[in-house]
Protein backbone atom coordinates (compact mmCIF):
# COMPACT_ATOMS: atom_id res chain seq x y z
CA UNK A 1 0.00 0.00 0.00
CA UNK A 2 1.11 3.38 -0.78
CA UNK A 3 2.01 5.95 1.78
CA UNK A 4 0.55 9.21 1.24
CA UNK A 5 2.97 12.56 1.36
CA UNK A 6 1.23 15.86 1.92
CA UNK A 7 3.37 18.46 -0.32
CA UNK A 8 3.43 21.63 -2.16
CA UNK A 9 4.07 21.42 -5.57
CA UNK A 10 5.88 24.77 -5.76
CA UNK A 11 7.95 23.43 -2.65
CA UNK A 12 11.66 22.29 -3.18
CA UNK A 13 11.91 20.41 -0.21
CA UNK A 14 8.83 18.80 -1.40
CA UNK A 15 10.00 17.60 -4.63
CA UNK A 16 13.46 16.52 -2.72
CA UNK A 17 11.60 14.48 -0.47
CA UNK A 18 9.96 12.78 -3.79
CA UNK A 19 12.67 12.11 -5.26
CA UNK A 20 13.90 9.96 -2.17
CA UNK A 21 10.99 8.14 -2.02
CA UNK A 22 11.40 7.62 -6.09
CA UNK A 23 14.78 6.77 -5.48
CA UNK A 24 14.43 3.75 -2.93
CA UNK A 25 11.25 2.51 -4.79
CA UNK A 26 8.68 3.22 -2.26
CA UNK A 27 5.16 3.49 -3.08
CA UNK A 28 3.72 6.66 -2.30
CA UNK A 29 0.88 9.11 -3.47
CA UNK A 30 1.18 12.57 -3.27
CA UNK A 31 -1.36 14.51 -1.76
CA UNK A 32 -1.81 18.11 -2.62
CA UNK A 33 -1.71 20.08 1.17
CA UNK A 34 -3.34 22.97 0.26
CA UNK A 35 -6.48 21.17 -1.62
CA UNK A 36 -6.01 18.03 0.85
CA UNK A 37 -4.71 19.18 4.32
CA UNK A 38 -4.26 16.58 6.19
CA UNK A 39 -7.57 15.80 9.11
CA UNK A 40 -7.52 16.94 12.39
CA UNK A 41 -7.08 13.08 13.26
CA UNK A 42 -4.31 12.82 11.37
CA UNK A 43 -2.60 15.90 12.43
CA UNK A 44 -3.54 14.67 16.16
CA UNK A 45 -1.59 11.42 15.29
CA UNK A 46 1.40 13.45 14.15
CA UNK A 47 1.37 15.36 17.20
CA UNK A 48 2.37 11.84 19.13
CA UNK A 49 5.31 12.30 16.95
CA UNK A 50 6.41 16.03 16.77
CA UNK A 51 5.09 19.19 18.96
CA UNK A 52 2.54 21.51 17.89
CA UNK A 53 4.96 23.87 17.07
CA UNK A 54 7.11 22.02 14.56
CA UNK A 55 3.50 21.22 13.06
CA UNK A 56 3.52 24.95 11.66
CA UNK A 57 5.40 26.15 8.54
CA UNK A 58 6.87 29.10 10.38
CA UNK A 59 8.80 30.31 7.69
CA UNK A 60 5.50 30.71 5.56
CA UNK A 61 3.91 33.91 4.61
CA UNK A 62 0.65 33.55 6.06
CA UNK A 63 1.77 32.35 9.23
CA UNK A 64 3.54 35.63 9.46
CA UNK A 65 0.11 37.61 8.07
CA UNK A 66 -2.18 36.13 10.29
CA UNK A 67 0.02 36.51 13.50
CA UNK A 68 0.20 32.85 14.68
CA UNK A 69 3.49 33.11 16.77
CA UNK A 70 1.37 35.45 18.87
CA UNK A 71 -1.98 33.69 18.73
CA UNK A 72 -0.49 30.24 19.41
CA UNK A 73 0.62 31.43 22.91
CA UNK A 74 -3.18 31.52 23.84
CA UNK A 75 -4.82 29.17 21.43
CA UNK A 76 -5.87 25.43 22.65
CA UNK A 77 -4.65 22.49 20.96
CA UNK A 78 -8.23 21.81 19.45
CA UNK A 79 -8.28 25.65 18.10
CA UNK A 80 -4.86 24.89 16.31
CA UNK A 81 -5.02 21.38 14.64
CA UNK A 82 -8.45 22.92 13.70
CA UNK A 83 -6.77 26.13 11.91
CA UNK A 84 -4.14 23.58 10.39
CA UNK A 85 -6.85 20.86 8.84
CA UNK A 86 -8.44 23.95 7.11
CA UNK A 87 -5.39 25.62 6.06
CA UNK A 88 -2.60 23.97 4.22
CA UNK A 89 -0.57 26.68 3.53
CA UNK A 90 0.11 26.90 7.65
CA UNK A 91 1.12 22.88 7.70
CA UNK A 92 5.21 22.38 7.80
CA UNK A 93 4.97 19.98 4.40
CA UNK A 94 6.31 17.82 3.45
CA UNK A 95 3.55 16.05 6.04
CA UNK A 96 4.05 11.87 6.00
CA UNK A 97 2.31 9.82 8.55
CA UNK A 98 4.05 6.09 9.17
CA UNK A 99 2.82 3.40 11.26
CA UNK A 100 5.08 4.15 13.76
CA UNK A 101 6.53 7.54 13.05
CA UNK A 102 5.74 10.85 11.43
CA UNK A 103 7.72 13.06 9.86
CA UNK A 104 7.63 16.83 8.57
CA UNK A 105 9.51 18.59 6.46
CA UNK A 106 12.35 16.65 5.28
CA UNK A 107 15.75 15.90 6.51
CA UNK A 108 17.21 13.37 4.77
CA UNK A 109 19.25 11.49 7.92
CA UNK A 110 15.33 11.42 9.50
CA UNK A 111 14.09 9.90 6.27
CA UNK A 112 16.68 7.49 5.87
CA UNK A 113 15.92 6.17 9.50
CA UNK A 114 12.57 5.77 8.89
CA UNK A 115 13.09 3.79 6.14
CA UNK A 116 15.72 1.25 6.71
Amino acid sequence: MAIRVYEYSKCSTCRKALKFLEARGIAHTAVPIVDSPPSVAELKTMLGHVGLKRLFNTSGVQYRELGISEKLKTMSEAEALALLSKNGKLIKRPFLLLKDRGLVGFQEAEWKAAFK
